[in-house]
C-alpha cells in the first residue's frame, strides 16, 4: 500500500514521478473489467450529502461513519494525493502556469488555512495569497464583497474543501481561484462562471447542478467561454438523477461532463482497477442537442453525459481537510471527480480543448468496462467497452496525456 500520510511523502512523490516517466516508455493496458474480488472487499459505508438546501446542490458525499476502504490505523483515512497520482499516472513534479477556478456557493472563510493543512499533509507546495497561488473572489470575479455564510444544513465549505484539495492533488503547481457565488437559490452559480472566466483560468470546475427545467438554452452563454475548459459533475443519484431529470450544467454543449468511479488497488499492470460507481450520475438531456462528437445511442437523441470520469465513490473516498467538520474527513461524490479531472487536463495543457477532446483521444483514457448506475438497459446507465453514460470514454491516463 502506498504511503498517503505526512511521513516520507517526498520519497513517495519522487517514486510516483519516476514510475510515471518510466511508464511512458511501456505499453499501456486497460484494466480487467472483472476485478470482482477487489470490488467486493470495499465496505459499504454510510454517507451523507454535504449541501442540499438550494435550487442547485453540490455533489459532495461525506462518509458518515464506519471503516474506510483503506484504513491503515493512521490519520487521515481516504486516498491522498500520492495515491491519486499513482492511480492516474500523474507527474506531480510537472511545472505549469495554469490556473484552476473552482465555482461554489457562499462564504468559506477558512478556505486558505484548510487548504494549507491538506497540502502540508501530502507534501504539496504551499498555495497562499501571499505567494500569489491562491485567490478567493465573489461571483463577479472581484475580491469584495464576498458572500455570507451558508444556512444551517447547507454546508458548502465541505464541497469547496473537496474541490480545492482534489485540484491540488491533480496539479500541485497550478494556481487556484475559489469563486464564491452569493447563494445556491438564484443564478449566482451560473454567473460565477462568467466571473471565473474573466480571470483567464485554464479550466473552471463546477461540482454542482440541478435538474433541467427547459430553459437551459438561455443559460448556455455562461458556459461558452472559448479558450477556457469548463467541467461539471454529472450527479450522485444514478441515471438522470434517479428519475428527477438530467443534471445541468453537465448536459451543457460547452461543458466536459465528469462521472464517478469506484477505485481500488489491484495486482494488474496498472496497479488499480475502476468500475462505474453505482450512484454516479449519467444523463440524457431533454433540451440540449447531441453534439457531433458523441456517438448515436439508442434511447437518447440529445446530449449525453458523462464524457470523462474519475474516482467518486465515497466508499473509496478521498481524504479532505475541513476545520468546520472537525478536521480530516473522507469525502466522495462526483464533486471529487470534476475538479480532479479539470486539474489533470490543465496540468497537461488540454483544458481548453473542450468536451470533444476525450472522444478524439480515447487512447489517452482508461476504458472502464464494468459497473452500472441504473436499470435503463442500455449503455446510458451501464459501463461497457468504449463510451458509456456512467464513465464516458474512461478515466485519465497521464502516461498518454
Amino acid at each position: 500500500m502506498l504511503q498517503r500520510h505526512g511521513r516520507a511523502l517526498g520519497l513517495v512523490f519522487a517514486t510516483v514521478a519516476a514510475t510515471a516517466l518510466v511508464g511512458c516508455a511501456q505499453p499501456d493496458t486497460t484494466e480487467d473489467e472483472d476485478d470482482s474480488a477487489a470490488f467486493d472487499a470495499v465496505p459499504d459505508v454510510p454517507h451523507t450529502q454535504a449541501c442540499s438546501g438550494g435550487r442547485l446542490r453540490c455533489f459532495a458525499q461525506i462518509q458518515a461513519g464506519g471503516a474506510s476502504a483503506r484504513v491503515s490505523g493512521a490519520t487521515p483515512n481516504g486516498y491522498g494525493a500520492a495515491e491519486l497520482s499513482a492511480a492516474y499516472h500523474v507527474d506531480p513534479t510537472r511545472a505549469t502556469t495554469a490556473t484552476i477556478a473552482i465555482v461554489d456557493a457562499y462564504n468559506y472563510a477558512a478556505a486558505e488555512s484548510d487548504l494549507a493543512k491538506y497540502r502540508a499533509q501530502f507534501g504539496l507546495p504551499p498555495c497562499t495569497t501571499a505567494n500569489g497561488c491562491f485567490k478567493r473572489v465573489n461571483q463577479n470575479g472581484q475580491a469584495s464583497p464576498l458572500p455570507g455564510n451558508a444556512p444551517a444544513g447547507d454546508d458548502w465549505t465541505v464541497e469547496a474543501a473537496l474541490d480545492l484539495d482534489m485540484a491540488s492533488a491533480a496539479c500541485p503547481k497550478c494556481k487556484l481561484v475559489l469563486v464564491e457565488a452569493t447563494d445556491d437559490q438564484g443564478d449566482g452559480l451560473y454567473l460565477a462562471n462568467d466571473g471565473a472566466a474573466s480571470l483567464s483560468p485554464a479550466v473552471i470546475s463546477n461540482s454542482w447542478g440541478g435538474a433541467e427545467q427547459g430553459d437551459e438554452a438561455s443559460l448556455e452563454t455562461h458556459f461558452n467561454h472559448p479558450g477556457v475548459g469548463i467541467f461539471a459533475s454529472t450527479g450522485d443519484a444514478g441515471y438522470d438523477d434517479g428519475g428527477a431529470g438530467p443534471s445541468y450544467p453537465s448536459t451543457s454543449a460547452h461543458v466536459t461532463a465528469v462521472g464517478g468511479t469506484t477505485l481500488v488497488q489491484t495486482a494488474n499492470t496498472r496497479g488499480w482497477s475502476e468500475k462505474g460507481w453505482s450512484q454516479g450520475g449519467s444523463n440524457c438531456s431533454l433540451s440540449i442537442a447531441r453534439p457531433s462528437f458523441q456517438p448515436a445511442v439508442t434511447g437518447c437523441a440529445k446530449r449525453m453525459g458523462a464524457d470523462i470520469s474519475a474516482v467518486g465513490d465515497p466508499n473509496t473516498g478521498l481524504a479532505v481537510f475541513n476545520a468546520g467538520s472537525g478536521g480530516w474527513i473522507v469525502v466522495g461524490g462526483t464533486s471529487a471527480s470534476s475538479p480532479f479531472v479539470a486539474g489533470v487536463m490543465a496540468l497537461y495543457g488540454h483544458g481548453a480543448a473542450g468536451p470533444a477532446f476525450a472522444y478524439a483521444h480515447t487512447a489517452d483514457f482508461y476504458d472502464v468496462k464494468a459497473g452500472k448506475n441504473g436499470s435503463c438497459g442500455t449503455v446510458l446507465c451501464k459501463a461497457a467497452v468504449g463510451w458509456d453514460g456512467p464513465t464516458g470514454v474512461g478515466t485519465p491516463n497521464a502516461h498518454k496525456l
